[in-house]
């Protein structure tokens, strides 16, 4: 019989999966751990207990549905360093909670209809693919089932919500949104005038469906609103302005010396032949002068698809092209019309972000790989002009594949998630992204599952498509392109169906950024990255009942929990108190404490004082209080306590002969490296504590197995950190 001293000295490597257990050879192996339950991972390697959740509201018109257990999804609203809130988004409402300055979190709004009186149009089918993106005092909210909403916060605790419109031209003629060819090539429109209310437009191809009704048609530069549809073929609609078409070549107009016939190129004009036209502001050319060419004028006849002719009135002194820039009315049929990109018949955008001092939205229902930024500087405004560096960008990741976009980060460049691959639109250096400089780039093929990526480390994580893998996107200077490396290899038993994902920089009082996500089971998956020491790491938190949403506010961390009577409440995760949904409380000169804004006549809860040190045992709630024997006028922590542990992979050790991997063999002791840990048992052997300890303790343990692990648990509600372990192996 041996007995070899075998140390683990740290955990930074998180917990692992089951399928690492054979992998005694490698480094992750011996500075990892089978399980960290309810633990966080610090710079140093060490584990301590995760901090309690402080309770804050309690949704009182929300009960539990299997069918729809994300019934609220929390979002950051950040307007300045003292002025932060906590956006709810519901089915058909909005909670708005403010944090106050001294640490509290008020509910100071909730909105349930908009600013036209229409109920809110989100629906808990969807809450989890909802995109967000704030400037100021707004917050865009997007999917593609409705028109972008507004929140809009009006003072420090009211907001409004009002849906989003575009830009118009001062005259109301001209709205400032996004237009698309829908129709096949070739279809043409044709107008029964050029203006006037009640015209008849009639399409070459069965095109128009009941919810074009409202929608705006672009017949060249002038719009038509759709008021009716007669069928398929056939609608009615008002022309704002009259019908005009400004041709697209720079002068358009050919002469023939001493002839009074005109060429004109007109690209795709779709004209036979006899229809009237009424030419404007085109110049002199070849001897013609300005009065000759503009009026009404007929089509004489077709030189081919981009050429016709009219008779002017005056011959030509010379052959010359010309005309400067010349505009028609007309209302002949023509296959240069498109209809609003963004509407109900052909949804609305999925995804929004900021990016460049543009606004941008992305993936429609119809488009649903297409992207569209707006002017700098003018978010409301996304005329596309005439492609000047401030003008509008409209995309399509016309990569081979329809890249279904579900989210974009603004980062080094502007990030695309899809549901089929990762794709980035380039910054340039020195130089801002316009019209003729932005393009698409595919960069991976994994797709992106509804889950909002985060920006963590230097890279972006995003959930895999399918939900069981999460990965980093990162731009490589080795490659000069973007990598999506898988983090959670190690860890893959973590990451169940995925809901939320953010991001805390500073969290649980750490200098340390977690990221954090909650799963479909109910847990939460925390992950650390520190690239400049290649670590990262994954732990677990559990809690009585289940996590639902989860959002950041810098260090601040709040989450949903569904309590186990299918409640839910607003948490905070706050201090090292090792209660879950505590209230805190001073008690009365009977030693009453009231909880009955968390908890129910009947549940079971247990108390610890103000520092959370020491702990007061259990009791049920009964009358809205817990009592404190001669707890008169202390203050009290109330809540439901939770296990912390951790479980080493097994002990394991080589030998002369080999490795003792699969052999039976036992522990005799364990030397745990403790601070501040006031309860504590190891492999189920507890060691009596009266005031909270710190260094190396030993305890005595015994078994044999040929998988022998260093269990340590907590379930008490009390202070824990284990630095590291030197456990005694037995061969």
């Amino acid at each position: 019989m041996q007995k070899l001293r075998v140390p683990i000295n740290s955990f930074q490597f998180g917990e692992v999966s089951g399928s690492l257990l054979m992998r005694t050879d490698s480094p992750v192996y011996s500075a990892s751990a089978q399980s960290l339950q309810n633990m966080i991972v610090m710079s140093e390697g060490s584990v301590k207990k995760r901090d309690g959740l402080k309770h804050i509201y309690n949704y009182t018109d929300i009960t539990f549905d299997p069918n729809h257990p994300a019934q609220s999804h929390l979002f950051a609203f950040r307007f300045s360093d003292d002025e932060q809130y906590i956006i709810s988004i519901e089915a058909s409402k909005i909670r708005c909670f403010h944090l106050e300055l001294d640490g509290d979190v008020t509910l100071v709004d909730t909105v349930t209809v908009d600013t036209n009186g229409a109920a809110l149009p989100f629906d808990q089918d969807y809450l989890n693919q909802y995109t967000t993106a704030q400037y100021g005092d707004v917050m865009f909210i997007c999917h593609p089932l409705f028109m972008p909403r507004m929140l809009i916060r009006t003072s420090l605790t009211s907001f409004d919500v009002t849906p989003f419109s575009f830009d118009e031209r001062l005259d109301g003629s001209l709205v400032f949104q996004p237009y698309t060819d829908f129709q096949s090539n070739g279809v043409t429109l044709n107008p029964s005038a050029t203006t006037g209310t009640g015209v008849t437009l009639t399409v070459s191809e069965n095109y128009w469906v009941a919810g074009h009704v409202g929608t705006i048609i672009r017949y060249n530069e002038s719009e038509i609103e759709i008021t009716s549809i007669t069928s398929p073929t056939v609608a009615v609609g008002n022309i704002v302005d009259t019908l005009r078409i400004r041709l697209s070549v720079l002068n358009p107009l050919r002469t023939s010396d001493g002839s009074s016939t005109v060429e004109v190129t007109h690209l795709q004009h779709g004209y036979s032949g006899g229809e009237i036209v009424v030419i404007e502001d085109a110049s002199a050319v070849g001897g013609i002068n300005t009065g000759a060419l503009n009026g009404t004028r007929t089509v004489a006849g077709i030189i081919d698809e981009n050429t016709w002719y009219f008779t002017a009135g005056g011959s030509a002194s010379s052959a010359e092209d010309g005309g400067g820039y010349v505009r028609l009315q007309t209302h002949a049929p023509t296959a240069d019309w498109s209809e609003q990109s963004f509407s109900a018949v052909r949804g609305y955008p999925a995804a929004v972000a900021f990016h460049e001092n543009r606004l941008c939205f992305a993936g429609t229902l119809a488009q649903p790989d297409a992207i569209w930024m707006s002017q700098i500087g003018s978010f409301f405004n996304f005329d596309v002009g005439d492609a000047e560096d401030s003008d509008s960008i409209a995309l399509v990741a016309a990569t081979g594949t329809v890249n279904e976009v579900r989210y974009m980060i603004s980062n080094r460049d502007l990030q695309i998630f899809g549901a089929s691959g990762e794709l980035y639109i380039p910054t340039y250096l020195n130089q801002a992204i316009t019209p003729t400089n932005a393009q698409i780039r595919l960069q991976t093929p994994y797709g992106c599952e509804f889950t909002q990526p985060v920006s963590v480390d230097g890279a972006t994580l995003f959930v895999q498509n399918g939900g069981t893998v999460v990965r980093e996107y990162l731009y490589t200077d080795g490659e000069d392109a973007y990598t999506a490396t898988a983090v959670s290899t190690i860890a893959s038993h973590l990451i169940v169906s995925p809901r939320c994902m953010t991001v805390a920089h500073g969290g649980f009082g750490t200098a340390e950024s977690y990221a954090l996500m909650s799963n479909g089971n109910g847990d939460v998956a925390a992950f650390n990255s520190n690239r400049a020491e290649r670590r990262a790491s994954w732990t677990r938190f559990t809690t009585a009942g289940s996590f639902c949403s989860i959002c950041a506010i810098h260090g601040r961390i709040f989450t949903n929990v569904w309590g186990q009577d299918g409640s839910m409440h607003l948490c905070e995760f706050d201090g090292q108190i090792g209660l879950d949904r505590y209230v805190t409380g001073v008690a009365n000169g009977s030693g009453e404490v009231t909880v009955s804004s968390a908890f129910k006549n009947g549940d079971t809860v247990s108390i610890v004082s103000e520092d959370g040190l020491s702990y007061f045992g259990s009791q049920a709630v009964s009358g809205g209080v817990v009592t404190i024997a001669g707890g008169s006028g202390n203050t009290y922590h109330v809540g439901i306590p939770f296990t912390a542990e951790v479980v080493t992979n097994p002990i394991d050790a080589t030998m002369r002969g080999g490795p003792e991997t699969g052999d039976i063999r036992g522990i005799g002791s364990a030397v745990l490296d403790l601070v501040n840990t006031s309860s504590v048992k190891v492999n189920g052997y507890s060691k009596s504590i009266t005031a909270p300890i710190s260094g190396k303790h030993e305890f005595r343990v015994l078994g044999y197995n040929r998988d022998p692990q260093v269990t340590v648990q907590q379930g008490e509600p009390l202070p824990m950190q284990v630095n590291g372990l030197i456990a005694e192996l037995i061969i």
